[in-house]
């Protein structure tokens, strides 16, 4: 089975980000010139008006030029407001203190570095940070933890990759942010599905029939998908789980945080 948008996504998400967003000014994102995070924008946008958006681009000696300029043009299509800020001194900086040459090493530490940034404005701005996650990501576990992982929303966490494509063609995200190959900018020449060895096209047919509580024998009945790819998608998810829980509590009181006390 294939994940498809549902007709009442977007709308369901732009009543989410008035909901969540009444008690701030701004809606403060990191913009890459990929996909996701234009996506988030231009819902950011839709849901709260231009004014209440405030996109921050941060790009380092491994960013691609089109990245930035696309990402440029769509605040000006969009009359959205954003800064620049370049992330290679404060990445050098780090880097050279913790002795981090590992291209992952490094990578952890641009995304925690862009996190301390995006929370900064918004601190200042009385904003929320809004993540751009979404839900294939999520389930393998492919993101930094307090990297991109940090923020305060994810509009977007409940729609796969290939569901954010099609609502990025429906509220009109510029084609080249939409064909372009889907890229975290942590490394020159990286790309997510290079990454994780799959395209996001097998990988959410997995994961839609994994959210049908489906074994590995009925994925594989149901998609034609290699065993051993269905297998290292669901060890990844399985590896994961700890980036998608608050830090774990000993439970010793009649209510404990993140087990039995609900907010």
């Amino acid at each position: 089975m294939k994940p498809h948008l549902k007709e009442y996504a977007y709308q369901s998400i732009i009543e989410f980000i008035k909901c969540q967003t009444e008690q701030k000014d701004y809606a403060v994102i990191g913009l890459s010139g990929g996909i996701d995070s234009a996506v988030v924008s231009k819902l950011c946008c839709d849901a709260l008006g231009p004014e209440r958006v405030f996109n921050i681009i941060m790009p380092s000696n491994v960013s691609s030029r089109k990245d930035v300029e696309d990402a440029q043009d769509f605040c000006n299509k969009f009359d959205m407001s954003y800064k620049i800020i370049h992330l290679d001194s404060v990445i050098n900086t780090f880097s050279q203190m913790l002795n981090a040459e590992d291209p992952l090493l490094k990578g952890n530490i641009m995304a925690r570095s862009r996190m301390i940034i995006l929370y900064n404005y918004a601190h200042s701005m009385n904003g929320m940070v809004i993540g751009t996650g979404n839900k294939s990501e999520l389930l393998t576990g492919y993101f930094t933890k307090y990297g991109d992982g940090g923020v305060d929303l994810l509009p977007i966490g409940d729609l796969y990759k290939t569901e954010v494509r099609e609502l990025a063609k429906q509220i009109q995200i510029p084609e080249c942010i939409i064909s372009k190959s889907p890229s975290a900018g942590l490394r020159l020449g990286q790309t997510d599905e290079e990454d994780m060895g799959i395209c996001y096209n097998d990988l959410d047919e997995i994961l839609f029939d994994l959210e049908q509580m489906m074994t590995i024998d009925e994925i594989y009945d149901d998609t034609g998908i290699d065993r051993d790819l269905i297998k290292s998608v669901l060890d990844r998810y399985k590896s994961s789980i700890h980036k998608r829980k608050m830090p774990l509590i000993p439970k010793l009181g009649i209510r404990t945080i993140g087990c039995d006390w609900r907010e």
